[in-house]
């Protein structure tokens, strides 16, 4: 029997919410789409359903000796070091908190696999299918869908619950996604409803 996770990419403020500094990447798709909003339905339909729900963040030490300098996509460190680990740009938005139970998984780079600990605690709980929602479309997201199809996941991109910088990129993206993931949508992929359930 199929075991799902949902997995929340990068919602955290500093990419999502409107005072982020770095929002302005997604802002305008965030808002027009609806992505928030769709996310939240998502999380609370993977709860009604018994889906765990497991976030990923952006994060780096106080140091910021593991910020990838050399990277030509994240460039030279931000000198406020706003990706510090615990600092309020690090901290998933208000409107998807984590709550007690689920899994926080930090990464310094694209990809939540690398170096962390994300495939273990998904075979742990017998996961086989990944449900994902984030930004950027192009960036986490994809490469998350990439790289758990080669880990033998079965993946479900919730489109609606994605965005990037425009509606080209995101479309660009969708379809790559559409090479190793099932293109879906928050309403196809959690039909239940808590009436449903009940």
């Amino acid at each position: 029997m199929s075991r799902s996770a949902l997995l929340v990419l990068d919602m955290v403020n500093e990419l999502v919410h409107p005072d982020g500094h770095y929002a302005h990447v997604c802002r305008e798709q965030v808002a027009a789409r609806g992505v928030l909003d769709r996310a939240r339905a998502a999380v609370d339909r993977a709860r009604l359903a018994a889906v765990p729900v497991v976030y990923v963040v952006l994060g780096y030490s106080s140091h910021y000796e593991d910020w990838p300098s050399e990277s030509p996509l994240f460039g030279p460190p931000d000198p406020e070091r706003r990706f510090t680990l615990g600092s309020w740009g690090t901290r998933v938005h208000d409107l998807l908190a984590p709550e007690p139970g689920d899994d926080v998984v930090v990464k310094q780079r694209v990809s939540p696999f690398h170096g962390t600990n994300l495939e273990l605690l998904l075979r742990a709980r017998k996961v086989d299918r990944l449900l994902l929602a984030g930004v950027a479309t192009d960036l986490v997201v994809l490469m998350t869908a990439m790289q758990a199809h080669d880990l033998g996941f079965a993946v479900e991109v919730l489109e609606d619950a994605t965005a990037t910088a425009d509606e080209e990129l995101q479309a660009a993206a969708v379809l790559l996604l559409a090479r190793t993931a099932v293109v879906g949508s928050v309403d196809r992929s959690f039909p239940l409803t808590a009436q449903e359930i009940a």
